[in-house]
Order: structure tokens, then C-alpha cells, then sequence
């Protein structure tokens, strides 16, 4: 789940919620220093852990409602020995986590936030504590690195990015391209289903927007940008000739083109392909499927997302512990 699913709970609900913020790691974590997570009436959003902190913040929330004070809350988990955390829940770190009720100034400003990250900007939601209580604000994060915004942190002074979701684009998809809507969905991207066949958009795809056009229409009636992943699927070569020569102008983050790589070949012929373009799309994972493409498809924008890097060579790690899972060692 995304920033934008938080504050979008906190904008449509105002049940009792408490934010959970990770603002320290010593040693291996399974979220990095920044992570958020929200936990409310009807359950949690996001994830901390794998699992083994979640429950005991849960205990520790309808104290924090209660009295309206934000509570710090430190695991340590480097002691290998503690089988009650230790490497036994597979995280083996030491971290710091912030509880804070959901209420007032912090409300305000979330729901604030929320409008912010809807135009397609991102924001910062900054802390500075005085006596037991945090005061809030709001910055743009144009002119801001999303490093600088997390250093320095402290119990009394700390930062959340907030960003909007990710939009993936997906243009003619047919039946076989649903399990790419629905696994994008679930790691954090908005589905967008543009076609110039009014049957096609009948499918059951997990998509926020659907328009019918020309294949020289979209991208302008998309607004398709520079945060945009866009797939062409159609399987119509002249129609995903189109597509591409004009989406190419709007300069998303990301173009994947699913086919041969003589179909691509033929597609692209004369074309000045930008760095951004995926082609053949996707990890080489050797999947075979819809459901296993969609996998090395969706792993794919993931890494671009993550890395901020339109070079990274396919399958290339950009942290040093992105390959190892929370068990132990490198898979």
C-alpha cells in the first residue's frame, strides 16, 4: 500500500486512526526509516514488519486515542539469543516507531495533504516536538530530495514523504492483460484502460479510468506525463504504431511494449526509442503465462519506481540488502 492509501483513509473516515511512523533503523529492517503505517477501527494499512510488531502496536493504540499523546516505541531485535524477537521473526534489527492519534492539527493537515497528492503532487508532512506534543506543517516536495527530507531524524524532529500514486497506463489490453491491472493495483499503482474499441473496455480490469479514442487521442485526453508508466498491448501493430509516436512527446517514466522481439523490431522501425522504452517488456524471469508475465511486468515498474533510475540494467539491484528476504539469506 501507498502514502496515498493512508491519507486517502484519513480524508473519507474520521473513526479514531493512529499513524504509526518508523523513524529509526540500526541493522536489518524490513522497511526502511520513513515507512508508514495506519491503524483504524476497521484494521491497518501498510506494514511495518513482517508481521511481528504490528499486533503488539495494535495493544498500544487505544492508549495513544485515549489520551492524545503520541508515544515512542523502540524493538530491539539484534540479540540473537531473544528467541522472542531475534533473527526468530526474521528481522534482527533495532527500530523506533511513533504513534500518533490521529486528531486536530494532524488531521487537518493530512486531509490537507490529500488534496495536494490528488493534483499529482507530492508533499511533506513535517514534525517538531516542544514538551510531549508535536506541531505540524506542510512543505512542497518539489524542491526537496526525497533523502533530505528523511535526515537528520530525531524523536523530536522527523518528516513523511506523502507522494500520489502511480499511474500505469495500459492501451488495448485484452483478457490476457488483467492480471497486470490487478497485480499493479496491489503494489500501489492506479489503472488507467484506454482503447479505441468500446467492447475492450467491458473487461473486468481494476482500472480508475477507461476512455475510448483514436490511438492519437490518448495521451492527450490521458495527460499522460513524466510520472506515467505506460503498456501497449493492443496486439494492433499499426494502432500501437500510433500510440507510441505520440506517447513518446508526453515523456512518461515508463514504456513497455509486450510482443516478439520482431513484432518490437517492426513496431519501432525508424523510431528514436527514449531511454524509458521496455522493450520486450518486463524482468527476464522465464515466466510463461498471463499471470507469470504480469509478475515480471509489474516487477519491472516496480524497480524503476524504486530506483529512480531510466538505465537500470534489467534485473540489477540498487540496495544492498534488495535481494535478501526477511528469513536470511540472499534468494
Amino acid at each position: 500500500m501507498s502514502t496515498y492509501d493512508i491519507v486517502n483513509r484519513i480524508k473519507i473516515d474520521e473513526a479514531p486512526a493512529v499513524l504509526a511512523t518508523l523513524i529509526g533503523v540500526e541493522g536489518h529492517s524490513y522497511r526502511k526509516a520513513g515507512a508508514i503505517m495506519l491503524f483504524h477501527e476497521d484494521g491497518t494499512i501498510g506494514s511495518l514488519s513482517p508481521g511481528c510488531l504490528e499486533s503488539d502496536l495494535q495493544l498500544r493504540t487505544e492508549e495513544v486515542w485515549k489520551s492524545g499523546m503520541p508515544e515512542t516505541v523502540e524493538y530491539d531485535m539484534l540479540s540473537q539469543d531473544d528467541f522472542s524477537w531475534g533473527e526468530a521473526v526474521g528481522c534482527g534489527g533495532k527500530i523506533k516507531v511513533v504513534l500518533e492519534p490521529v486528531a486536530g492539527e494532524l488531521r487537518n493537515l493530512l486531509v490537507e495533504a490529500h488534496g495536494i497528492i490528488i493534483s499529482g503532487e507530492s508533499v511533506i508532512l513535517r514534525r517538531s516536538r516542544t514538551g510531549g506534543r508535536y506541531t505540524y506543517s506542510l512543505e512542497s516536495a518539489a524542491a526537496v530530495q526525497e533523502k533530505a527530507a528523511a535526515s537528520n531524524w530525531s524523536e523530536a524532529s522527523f518528516a513523511t514523504l506523502l507522494v500520489p500514486k502511480p499511474r500505469l497506463v495500459l492501451f488495448g489490453p485484452g483478457n490476457d492483460a488483467r492480471p497486470i491491472a490487478d497485480l499493479a493495483v496491489r503494489a500501489g499503482f492506479r489503472v488507467a484502460v484506454a482503447d479505441w474499441r468500446e467492447g475492450s473496455l467491458r473487461h473486468d480490469f481494476a482500472a480508475s479510468e477507461r476512455i475510448i479514442c483514436s490511438p492519437a487521442e490518448a495521451a492527450d485526453k490521458l495527460h499522460i506525463g513524466s510520472r506515467d508508466y505506460v503498456l501497449i498491448c493492443s496486439h494492433q501493430l499499426q494502432r500501437d504504431r500510433i500510440f507510441i509516436e505520440h506517447v513518446i512527446k508526453h515523456k512518461p517514466c515508463y514504456i513497455g511494449i509486450i510482443g516478439s522481439k520482431a513484432r518490437i523490431g517492426m513496431l519501432l522501425d525508424g523510431l528514436d526509442a527514449p531511454e524509458t522504452l521496455h522493450a520486450p517488456v518486463g524482468l527476464p524471469i522465464g515466466g510463461e503465462g498471463p499471470e507469470e508475465i504480469a509478475v515480471s511486468i509489474v516487477a519491472e515498474m516496480i524497480q524503476v519506481r524504486r530506483s529512480g533510475s531510466r538505465k537500470q540494467p534489467k534485473g540489477a539491484d540498487y540496495l544492498e540488502s534488495c535481494r535478501y528476504l526477511s528469513g536470511g539469506g540472499a534468494k
